[in-house]
């Protein structure tokens, strides 16, 4: 057996942040099955995304903490360990309340986003981490091309049931290949909790540290928007069946693996702020103009969700290098680090797809949901346009 002092390799990453992926959005084309199965309405069931990623937010602010003290092999075995019983709790519940607080438990899941990043800035420095982390978060882009797909067949035979029951078949086989091969990267014992507490205030007032979270934040907010609203989109706008939810749903995925497969080969050579700039600009010019088609009456499921796919390219390149540079502010809280922006992008992202949700009324079309992707992605241009005016103000003092 692998030791547990061995660096785990990059598929076990891989496969740990794919599985972070699957347990959020592979059910998403059920969802108004559901909401008519638990006499609900949609905005009700659509909790199941916004209070999820709401409390991966809350897990991975004290998780990346805890991987910093404690270890990243451990946080991701127990991580595991208790999304697998919060799946068999999703199974058997009969009431949305039940379903509800068991989703929530499953975002214990969180931590296998957030350990195989800071595992990457324990072995890596500066690009060549983006360039890691741009290959690691390809697990993210694969998994939800295909999950949706999956899960709207699974849907359509066997019910939304079948979806919960694959997350833990899958649950248990990526438990075991960490058990295997997740080995321990954090050296010396770990920081303490207190002398953490200590550093806290260097990344507060850190405005590199702010302005990569701003942008992973805001550039993964319109991503998180999407998961809120397109299921409803999908049915009421465009009148597609789960299924083919599932199959539109793959955009945003084959996107955001070019854009990764472009942040590993390119991130080392033109840097992490360039790359984030030009992926930045990529998300906001797609949905911008979905927005402007939109409101000039040009309705339809292949100019939405082009622009989604467009916009996945952009994101693959910004949060790869964006998650690098929160953790360049200080390596050694490589974990906290990824934690608190992680957290941070994943509030952010939850309010977004409750909004989203919220504003998505019988009649309302696709425009409000298009309106708040691209106020996100203008927020996301101005956050690295921030970091990079504050850099070069550095640079010509220094």
């Amino acid at each position: 057996m692998t030791s547990a002092r061995t660096a785990p390799h990059l598929l076990t990453l891989v496969a740990l942040t794919g599985m972070a992926a699957l347990s959020m959005n592979v059910f998403l084309p059920s969802l108004p099955g559901m909401a008519r199965d638990f006499g609900v309405e949609y905005g009700v069931m659509q909790l199941s995304v916004s209070a999820y990623i709401g409390a991966s937010a809350v897990l991975q602010l004290l998780a990346g903490p805890i991987s910093d003290r404690l270890g990243r092999r451990p946080v991701v075995l127990w991580g595991l360990a208790i999304f697998l019983l919060a799946t068999i709790g999703t199974l058997l519940a009969r009431d949305v309340t039940t379903f509800l607080v068991f989703r929530l438990v499953q975002a214990s899941i969180a931590t296998c986003m957030l350990v195989p990043r800071a595992v990457v800035r324990d072995l890596y420095d500066g690009n060549r981490a983006a360039s890691m982390i741009g290959y690691v978060t390809m697990g993210m882009s694969v998994v939800p091309m295909l999950a949706p797909v999956i899960g709207g067949v699974l849907d359509e035979a066997f019910g939304w049931r079948a979806n919960f029951a694959m997350m833990g078949l899958l649950g248990v086989i990526v438990m075991a290949i960490a058990w295997r091969d997740m080995g321990e990267t954090v050296r010396g014992g770990g920081i303490p909790l207190r002398q953490q507490m200590r550093n806290y205030p260097v990344l507060a007032r850190s405005v590199r540290f702010w302005g990569y979270c701003g942008a992973a934040t805001l550039s993964s907010g319109s991503f998180f928007a999407y998961l809120g609203g397109a299921p409803f989109v999908g049915e009421n706008v465009f009148h597609l069946s789960p299924a083919q939810v599932g199959y539109f749903f793959a955009a945003p995925s084959i996107g955001y693996l070019l854009g990764n497969a472009a942040s590993g080969r390119w991130s080392a050579v033109i840097g992490m702020n360039r790359m984030i700039l030009a992926g930045a600009i990529i998300c906001l010019a797609a949905l911008a103009a979905a927005l402007m088609a939109d409101l000039l009456g040009h309705v339809h499921p292949f100019i939405f969700f082009g622009a989604i796919a467009v916009m996945g390219l952009g994101n693959g390149m910004v949060l790869p290098s964006a998650n690098a540079g929160m953790m360049s502010v200080r390596p050694e809280l490589a974990g906290t680090a990824s934690g608190l922006g992680g957290a941070l992008a994943i509030a952010g992202g939850a309010a977004l797809s409750a909004l989203a949700g919220a504003m998505l009324q019988p009649g309302a079309g696709a425009t409000p949901l298009l309106v708040i992707m691209t106020g996100s992605a203008v927020g996301a241009l101005m956050s690295i346009l921030w970091v990079m005016r504050r850099e070069a103000q550095l640079n010509r003092m220094g």
